[in-house]
């Protein structure tokens, strides 16, 4: 009993706070903010720390598959809110389809941005036994002919015109997060149902959601690379708003989602006033 109170009144609060109306207007210009004065911190972190190092389990395992972990996460909340409140599959998956649209925009993107780091780099060999240059840099010496993949193999340097995708997969990983979740607030203030599964899984997304961002802040301070994680969050949050601000506004059809929380929020009230506390939220 005593833990269940705990649960409900954490998940109350936090759920509150995401439903803001402060949180839900300024919270993509937090994000901007943070990633375009994140690499400053690269002066104050010391570069002996364990999250220098790539290969620390935090990045082996959260950002490699970070889509992954978000679509788990996301999708199981998504489902089991809309499957709870209204027992529909079609209007479960409808909610869900969201995610499918985001996933195809990120793989897209990713397929696209791969494409331009191949056609406009070029391959350099690190030239033995060379002296140094000036500013400490080894030699390199052009490679021509060889592609990517093949320069790599051979343990040489591509250099070519790159986008961060490691900041771009966690900006509309976050953005995301922070929409789907946010419905949760609005939908408890109406008087919904929530039983102990579905808030575990909020309070796992909002986990998940943090982790993203303190993963985004590692990035920026350990590994700062300017101006591809600047370009990288510019079109995670350009993908956030073509969605979520534009497309999905256009309300639910057979070619369009709809917003998160549309055809849920009338739960024990008219629909007139759930729909006027859904464009309030949005």
């Amino acid at each position: 009993m005593f833990l269940n109170t705990v649960l409900v009144v954490l998940t109350d609060l936090v759920a509150r706070s995401l439903g803001s109306a402060i949180f839900r207007k300024h919270f993509h210009l937090v994000l901007s903010v943070v990633v375009m004065f994140g690499p400053a911190l690269s002066f104050w972190v010391s570069q002996h720390s364990v999250f220098a190092k790539k290969t620390h389990f935090l990045y082996r395992i959260f950002l490699r598959s970070g889509w992954g972990w978000t679509c788990i996460f996301v999708g199981s909340f998504v489902f089991l809110l809309s499957f709870s409140i209204r027992r529909s599959i079609s209007l479960s998956i409808r909610h869900l389809s969201r995610l499918g649209v985001a996933g195809g925009l990120w793989a897209g993107f990713c397929k696209l941005l791969d494409l331009l780091e191949n056609t406009t780099g070029s391959c350099y060999e690190h030239l033995l036994n060379s002296p140094e240059v000036t500013n400490g840099q080894p030699l390199l010496v052009l490679r021509e002919g060889a592609s990517k993949s093949e320069c790599l193999r051979a343990g040489m340097l591509w250099r070519g015109y790159e986008v961060s995708q490691d900041v771009f997969l966690l900006c509309l990983c976050c953005l995301l997060l922070a929409e789907e979740i946010a419905v949760f607030g609005p939908y408890l203030s109406l008087g919904g149902f929530s039983g102990g599964p579905l808030r575990i899984l909020f309070l796992f997304c909002v986990l998940l959601l943090w982790l993203w961002i303190f993963l985004l802040l590692c990035l920026l301070a350990y590994f700062p690379q300017f101006p591809t994680q600047l370009l990288g969050g510019a079109l995670g949050c350009l993908s956030w708003r073509g969605l979520y601000q534009g497309w999905y506004r256009l309300g639910p059809t057979w070619y369009c989602p709809g917003r998160p929380g549309q055809g849920l929020l009338n739960t024990k009230t008219n629909g007139a006033a759930a729909e006027h506390k859904l464009n309030h939220y949005h």
